[in-house]
């Protein structure tokens, strides 16, 4: 049971260095995750290969103070591509399941405020296989002067992959070639989309009516399988053809069940059927099964192409086309045209009219019109002419030309449109000539030219227009930033010329044109005129919040200014004091006539002045606020995360020391920092550590250090600073600090590796060997691990320690080996001693290996220390004495045993110049402590600080009671 109050922290004397610790960001990229391709070191910026589906996880390793602020952005595949709107803010970039078009170059950019930014970046290659296509093609030719014909067939096998795909053809269960085969040939052919590959088989023979099979491989990269399609061929093979039961134009009446039905008549292997639409998918209610298309109850908008399409890989597809032209009409318009020759815009006895008549309608071409002249048919004569298919006009249109137009010519017109014979109602359209037929004028109301309105209120523009017949309103918007209506329309329609619009915004400011239609009325030049839309808005200010700083006694100025608004001017404003009014400050002489912002001047800051003030402004039709927090509190602490090695480990204990290093934000702005007040707590525990700490005069750029001692290894620790001034506590500043073994120590007789922490102090696995040590503690353990072999816990006892072991279980084979490799360390003594603790125990236990690869001359490996079999469930420790003659590693090699009963475990691994002690710990009797003997001592009674294990004389084992907080290893204090 862990007691938080027994974590003493043992804060060190307080120290000061150097100035202008400020430094611009730097910025490295490391890629983790599930990379199938590492290159030499995880820090290259080259290329990082993944697999499509797997995560992608790129971390921007950053330094710089203060602390740079880390922003991802991508490009599609070179530096010249635009930049994807997306970005993510987070120093580690996580992609889940990644797709291949999100492959290309990620950057990585590091700010701080202090110089340039720092911008990195790093290619990702998403490597994926597709199922590979294979079609069959075929030709027939005649060979001049022969009597016989030449058939060539060609299998094409297309597959999309990264990277580029290897082929390989079979013929059965034989591959094929050229020079095995002269009957066939492989080659890739020019302009094709994706990788391809042909077999060309000259001049059929009898064996070559086979199965074939492509098969792709991208050479097991990223360890994606190779994928295989295979075809029989058969002197039956065949493209497939198709024909229909319809018409290719099908025309029917609305409300009609239409059937199609899409006939194979060739085609082997047996081609499958597919329907579709366009434009968009089958109608709601259709079914589509096998050949046959059924419709029921079709309507207008079931109008369209409907394609039959029959594949089978052989040849090209097979497409049938059938086009469905549902009857409907609607839109009837009419226009009145004056004499054009005269270029006449009104109706004038004597001149030539014309009177158009036009429907939207399915089929077009089968509308048919008819006119009639008050009520009754209109009839032909050299002054009544009926034309169809005006140039000028829209297709299909019918006009009546009057020439030389009589006084008899004016009455009531009417033009029918219909389908002969369909169920389709008619449409019909009347237009009156008269002498008071004139064409339109459109003007704005008087007072209604600029209409205002505030922001979310509907707002209505109007055009009035004059004329016989009233053709409808078009309405559109001058402004060129602003082309389309707030419909999302360029132009939209009213019959009444009243342009509605909702809630308006403060975008839909601007000028609308009103413009008369050519239709349903004079086809003459459009009469337009304008209307100005303001859109009133509250007033935007800023600051809209600020922070303000200043030193007791000192006076402050707070300004509120209007950012923009509508109307563009403030009305009022009004000041507050933690909520209570203040008196109107004095007017400026200068702003009176147009203030664009608020003044307010505080003499001194005290602390009765201290607090938030609020600004509200108002123009009319809103109000914003600016919100100051006045006070002469002190910036919070810039914590500094570029300290070289901050972690410091305990030789022989559990314990570890962290070097926390921070910076003054801003002390010049407020009154000196007196002292800071420091709080630390483990995580998940509630007490904490409080301790005070005196500072004389801090200077910007100034770096102040603590060491925190006496924390426990692997557990993290809040930590919590917090400056005082003579005003009181200013802001306070959190981080969490993480146990990170360290790597490479220069002094060689402090590098003591736990495995507490993930990096494993720079140890990595042998990429030569076959299966590889694992981490884990009591707590990561698998329960449905093998019983009877295996350390119960790490050296230490406790449940989080962590340790290294092989997993000799299934697929693992007597033999295998499993090799944990050290960083490189410089020689720099003639002796080391190599000291680590060993739990072999289990039945099937195999051997455990100390090798030593000198680099002096290439990569030597010699072995320094062995052992072999059972030695029971206890930990024991080895002192391995090595001599290397130049720069080495340590490598930890298990070799797994007979059976699945022989993991083999590592700790506290430490490796020290000189000689290593003659006399070691007899694992048999237990560790020593203090001069007595473990049976001496009672378990309840274990002075603090000095007990590791007890060994038991009556079950003859060495138990871990209790994980030590500050001391004891092998018995040292």
């Amino acid at each position: 049971m862990e007691v938080t109050c027994l974590l003493l922290l043992a804060l060190i004397p307080f120290h000061c260095r150097g100035q202008g610790v400020y430094a611009p960001a730097q910025a490295q990229i490391v890629h983790a995750g599930q990379a199938c391709v590492v290159k030499e070191d995880n820090i290259s910026e080259r290329v990082y290969t993944i697999r499509e589906g797997d995560t992608l996880m790129l971390q921007c390793l950053v330094t710089g103070h203060p602390r740079p602020q880390v922003r991802w952005t991508k490009t599609a595949g070179s530096a010249s591509d635009k930049f994807q709107e997306t970005s993510v803010f987070n120093e580690t970039l996580r992609i889940e399941r990644i797709a291949r078009t999100q492959g290309g170059r990620y950057y990585c950019k590091a700010e701080n405020g202090v110089g340039v930014p720092a911008i990195k970046s790093i290619r990702v290659d998403v490597q994926y296989l597709d199922e590979p296509m294979l079609t069959v093609h075929q030709t027939v030719s005649d060979v001049r002067g022969n009597f016989y014909q030449e058939k060539t067939v060609f299998l094409r096998c297309t597959v999309n992959s990264n990277p580029p795909a290897r082929f390989i053809w079979k013929r059965g269960s034989d591959t094929l070639s050229h020079s095995q085969d002269n009957g066939v040939d492989i080659y890739e052919p020019l302009y094709t989309q994706g990788e391809t590959k042909v077999l060309k088989l000259k001049n059929l023979r009898p064996q070559d009516y086979a199965s074939y099979t492509c098969q792709v491989s991208v050479r097991n990269v990223c360890g994606i399988p190779d994928k295989a399609i295979t075809f029989r061929l058969t002197n039956t093979t065949a493209p497939p053809a198709l024909k229909l039961s319809v018409n290719e134009t099908l025309v029917v009446n609305p409300g009609e069940n239409v059937t199609v039905q899409c006939l194979l008549t060739g085609g082997d292997p047996l081609p499958q059927l597919q329907w579709s639409h366009g434009p968009g998918p089958l109608p709601l209610g259709a079914l589509a099964q096998g050949g046959t298309l059924s419709i029921p109850s079709v309507q207008a908008r079931d109008s369209g192409y409907y394609n039959c399409t029959a594949t089978n890989n052989v040849g090209n597809p097979a497409k049938k086309t059938v086009n469905l032209l549902v009857r409907s009409m609607k839109n009837a318009t009419f226009q009145i045209t004056p004499d054009v020759i005269k270029e006449s815009e009104n109706i004038q006895l004597g001149q030539d009219l014309k009177l158009s008549c036009h429907v939207d309608a399915v089929p077009q071409e089968k509308v048919t019109y008819q006119w009639f002249k008050n009520g009754k048919p209109a009839r032909m004569s050299k002054r009544l002419l009926v034309t169809r298919n005006d140039p000028e006009l829209p297709a299909v249109t019918s006009s009546l030309e009057l020439i030389d137009l009589h006084f008899s010519d004016y009455g009531t017109y009417l033009c029918m449109a219909s389908f002969p014979g369909a169920p389709v109602p008619d449409l019909s359209v009347e237009v009156n000539i008269s002498s008071e037929t004139v064409p339109p004028t459109i003007s704005v109301p008087k007072g209604r030219a600029v209409v205002t309105v505030r922001e979310g209120s509907p707002a209505e523009l109007q055009c009035e227009v004059r004329g016989k017949p009233r053709p409808p309103v078009l309405w559109s918007r001058v402004d060129k930033e602003a082309a389309l209506l707030p419909s999302g329309l360029p132009l939209e329609e009213t019959p009444d010329g009243k342009l509605r619009l909702e809630r308006v915004s403060r975008d839909m400011s601007g000028t609308y044109r009103c413009q008369t239609a050519r239709y349903n009325g004079f086809n003459v030049r459009p009469r337009e005129a304008q209307v100005q839309l303001n859109v009133q808005f509250p007033p935007e200010v800023e600051p809209s919040s600020q922070d303000v700083r200043q030193a007791l006694g000192r006076p402050v100025l707070l300004r509120c200014s209007l950012l923009r608004g509508s109307p563009q001017r403030i009305a009022s404003a009004v000041w507050r004091f933690k909520g209570q009014l203040l008196p109107p400050p004095p007017v400026v002489p200068a702003a009176a006539e147009a203030p664009d912002h608020a003044e307010l001047r505080l003499d001194a800051v005290t602390r009765d002045s201290s607090g938030s003030y609020e600004c509200s402004v108002s123009n009319d039709v809103g109000s914003a606020a600016c919100l100051f927090q006045v006070s002469a509190k002190a910036y919070s602490p810039e914590f500094y995360f570029d300290t070289p090695n901050p972690t410091r480990s305990h030789k022989l204990s559990k314990n570890y020391s962290y070097v926390l290093q921070w910076t003054q934000r801003e002390p010049d702005a407020v009154d000196p920092v007196l002292n800071y007040r420091l709080s630390i707590r483990q995580l998940n525990q509630h007490n904490a550590v409080v301790k005070a700490i005196p500072v004389r005069r801090v200077e910007k750029g100034q770096l102040l250090e603590y060491i925190l001692t006496d924390l426990r290894v692997p557990h993290s620790y809040e930590v919590r600073l917090t400056p005082y001034t003579t005003f009181g506590a200013g802001d306070m500043a959190s981080r969490i600090i993480h146990y990170t073994e360290p790597i490479n120590s220069p002094n060689l007789s402090d590098n003591t590796c736990h495995f507490e922490d993930e990096k494993i102090c720079g140890y990595t696995q042998d990429l030569t060997d076959n299966f590889d040590w694992t981490r884990q503690n009591a707590l990561t353990q698998n329960p449905k691990r093998s019983p009877n072999t295996g350390p119960p816990t790490d050296i230490s006892g406790t449940p989080e320690g962590y340790y290294m072991f092989i997993e000799t279980s299934r697929p693992r084979e007597l033999g295998d080996r499993a090799r944990l490799v050290s960083p490189l360390y410089n020689a720099s003594a003639k002796f080391y001693c190599v000291s680590f603790f060993y739990h072999m125990y289990g039945k099937h236990i195999g051997s455990l290996n100390l090798l030593v690869r000198s680099r002096n001359k290439g990569a030597l490996d010699t072995h320094a220390w062995s052992l072999s079999g059972n030695k029971g469930n206890v930990w024991q420790q080895a002192h391995v004495p090595i001599s290397p003659s130049g720069p080495f590693q340590i490598i930890f090699e298990g070799v797994r045993g007979p059976g699945y009963l022989g993991d083999i475990a590592i700790d506290d691994v430490t490796l020290k110049k000189g000689e290593c002690p003659r006399k070691q710990t007899d694992p048999n009797k237990g560790i020593l402590l203090c001069g007595l003997d473990s049976e001496d001592l009672h378990p309840g009674l274990l002075p603090v600080n000095l007990c590791a294990f007890v060994h038991s004389a009556n079950t003859n084992q060495t138990l871990p009671l209790w994980k030590p907080l500050f001391n004891g290893r092998d018995g040292q204090m």
